[in-house]
């Protein structure tokens, strides 16, 4: 159980999702960096799919309001317990009273605080996660009080030592297969797409992330076709977007790419300014 002291810039609770309802028009939802909070979940011998805290750049306080063991994952905000630098991606045995901190970003945006037993939150459609329209709450704020699920016991085990696979936080590359549409761009889209670096733009969410350069398009009107998470849309000012895990399930965009989730985990830890490359495997096409 812990305390909000300052929720940050967007902090929320997260699970692996709602899975199953997009017929509903349900937005898939859940942990932006899926490798990082299952990493963090699993060091504490959680289950993978337990909720976990979701920090975005960081700012963020918290006092454990009883003893506990906790892991962090995925970006580094200089953590700290009761002022003194903790390890990332290892096990911490926190006790009661004591403040954790997230301050100066080393590298990433999204931190994941997991906790023994996991984070409890209302259930909605088989999924804890907070989403705008879904749940009742969209972010955590100050003062809020997270209770865990203290029932379930895990080995307490300060050594254990897992390696994070920090590659993916640094590569500018993500590694996409061709989407729907991809074969009516034309010979000068495709090249732009394949040999171009793309910048992060401002207007980048839990919803999409939008590319500033941007294509000739000259691409005709589609209907609306089934999207989801890492979907790449060329939009009608030829800017690319990629949708990220809370988009909609259909969009009338030409669906041009289609990230990996390793891709989509490595996209939601870049900000703004930083600059990707798309690799397509062209062994199929979604």
């Amino acid at each position: 159980m812990i305390k909000v002291i300052s929720s940050g810039i967007y902090t929320s609770i997260q699970d692996l999702g709602r899975k199953g309802f997009a017929s509903m028009g349900i937005p898939l939802a859940g942990v932006m960096d899926s490798y990082a909070a299952k990493f963090s979940n699993l060091l504490l011998h959680n289950n993978e799919n337990d909720a976990v805290v979701e920090i975005t750049f960081g700012a963020s306080k918290f006092e454990f309001l009883e003893d506990t063991v906790i892991c962090i994952s995925g970006a580094d905000f200089s953590p700290q317990l009761n002022s003194e630098d903790i390890s990332m991606n290892s096990l911490l045995a926190v006790k009661k009273g004591s403040v954790l901190t997230f301050g100066k970003r080393k590298y990433g945006v999204r931190s994941y605080l997991a906790i023994k037993g996991g984070f409890v939150a209302e259930t909605v459609l088989k999924s804890k996660s907070y989403s705008k329209g879904i749940t009742e709450k969209v972010v955590l704020k100050k003062g809020d009080i997270i209770f865990s699920n203290t029932n379930r016991s895990i080995v307490n085990n300060n050594n254990a030592k897992v390696r994070f696979q920090k590659e993916y936080l640094e590569t500018k590359t993500l590694e996409v297969s061709v989407g729907p549409e991809y074969e009516l761009l034309s010979e000068k889209q495709r090249t732009s797409i394949e040999n171009s670096m793309f910048t992060i733009s401002s207007s980048s969410s839990r919803m999409g992330y939008i590319l500033e350069e941007k294509l000739e398009n000259d691409f005709l009107s589609m209907y609306s076709s089934g999207v989801l998470p890492g979907t790449v849309q060329l939009t009608p000012s030829g800017k690319l977007i990629v949708l990220m895990r809370d988009c909609q399930v259909t969009g009338g965009y030409p669906r041009v790419l289609q990230l990996s989730e390793q891709a989509i985990n490595t996209l939601s830890q870049k900000t703004t300014g930083e600059k990707i490359q798309f690799k397509i495997k062209m062994l199929y096409k979604i």
